[in-house]
């Protein structure tokens, strides 16, 4: 078996293994626009490798369902039609089992075109494509704990749920850089999205920034303070969106007879004070920088200090807008989709996440939301 059909099958079971403990009814709820049922998660992932990599390159490859590129097509516009995003919840077919058989057909031919090496372009596409179902990967993960925690039964997507497991930190409180000359973006041989290149070079000031997250107890500290109602922390944007949607407390906390509690995989638990903050969005997150008298880092700060703390617990937000490096060009086609077009109204986040597969991460990779989201894993560090 050659390396890439390894990692192939390797990317591809370990989606079926996170959708393994759900029931049927789970696969086709969408609570949001911004949560895709799971169903079609199995479904687009399949049809990237299928669109992108099958038709194009596999002699006689017969498509499982023609239709199937109308339903999965998530926002290539250079590839036809598709089911707007809001709708993929109403899609009761195809059916549960008909989209497995669709991923055992293209799994199928996947492996009839990787069980010999393939050239440079069909090798790029496809360590591409396994990169793009570990992203739906962990928005699997959070998808799934939206949809579950927003059951007003709260049930637990596992009674036992572990995951990877939050190391206890001993970080050195405040880390000091200095300002000057640094180099920004993805070098080396391995594997990056666009958006983390051309490497360039950008000067900072003198800055510090805070060897831990904010913890679960910090965050209290501005819930208590009537951080959520006190105008003076809050982008005006933030603002109305705290006051148009009732915001009092970060996602999936709820205070019941006094005691606060947050939902968790595991189900509704008592939170844990001393945990690292997520699911916080960047209005929340600057808000309570502004509390502390402090701020969030520049995607260049945290990049440039990271390697003088841990991370990968959160997604942490920046105060950088998703812009282009210099240098930065959309490949041709339907790839050139990938992330160029989403470089306006953004903030960057960096690092990674608990739910962040593992070889998904490194310290040049730019994720990327609008202010307002909070169902991913996302926390903040602490900057001045």
């Amino acid at each position: 078996m050659t390396p890439l059909l390894t990692k192939y099958k390797d990317v591809r079971s370990q989606t079926r293994d996170i959708c393994r403990p759900l029931k049927t009814e789970d696969y086709v709820v969408q609570p949001v626009a911004d949560v895709s049922p799971p169903k079609w998660h199995l479904g687009h992932t399949t049809w990237f490798f299928e669109a992108m990599i099958l038709k194009p390159f596999l002699q006689g490859y017969i498509p499982f369902n023609p239709d199937f590129d109308f339903v999965f097509n998530s926002y290539y516009e250079s590839l036809g039609a598709r089911v707007i995003r809001t709708q993929r919840g109403n899609l009761s077919r195809p059916s549960v089992d008909e989209v497995n058989h669709y991923r055992d057909h293209v799994d199928q031919a996947m492996e009839m075109l990787l069980v010999q090496e393939v050239n440079e372009q069909v090798a790029t596409l496809v360590t591409l494509g396994c990169h793009h179902e570990q992203q739906h990967q962990e928005l699997l993960w959070t998808d799934i704990k939206f949809i579950l925690g927003h059951n007003p039964l709260f049930p637990a997507y596992e009674e036992n749920f572990i995951g990877k497991t939050e190391l206890p930190e001993h970080p050195t409180p405040v880390i000091e850089v200095k300002g000057g000359v640094y180099p920004i973006g993805f070098s080396g041989d391995g594997f990056c999205f666009d958006n983390e290149l051309e490497r360039h070079k950008v000067y900072l000031q003198d800055f510090s920034i805070s060897g831990a997250l904010v913890t679960n107890e910090e965050f209290l500290e501005f819930i208590d303070d009537d951080g959520y109602l006190n105008f003076a922390h809050w982008h005006a944007e933030g603002w109305d969106w705290v006051r148009n949607n009732s915001v009092s407390a970060p996602l999936y906390w709820h205070k019941i007879d006094n005691r606060w509690f947050h939902y968790t995989l595991g189900g509704l638990k008592p939170l844990r004070r001393d945990a690292a903050l997520g699911h916080v969005s960047y209005y929340e997150a600057s808000a309570f920088a502004a509390w502390k008298g402090k701020r969030l880092p520049t995607e260049f700060e945290w990049e440039v200090s990271s390697e003088h703390f841990r991370w990968g617990e959160r997604w942490e937000w920046t105060e950088s807008a998703y812009l282009p490096y210099p240098g930065f060009k959309r490949s041709p086609g339907a790839i050139g989709e990938y992330n160029g077009k989403f470089m306006v109204n953004q903030k960057v986040l960096r690092g990674a996440s608990l739910f962040t597969p593992s070889g998904h991460s490194r310290n040049t990779y730019r994720n990327f939301f609008h202010p307002h989201l909070r169902w991913q894993l996302t926390g903040i560090r602490l900057a001045q």
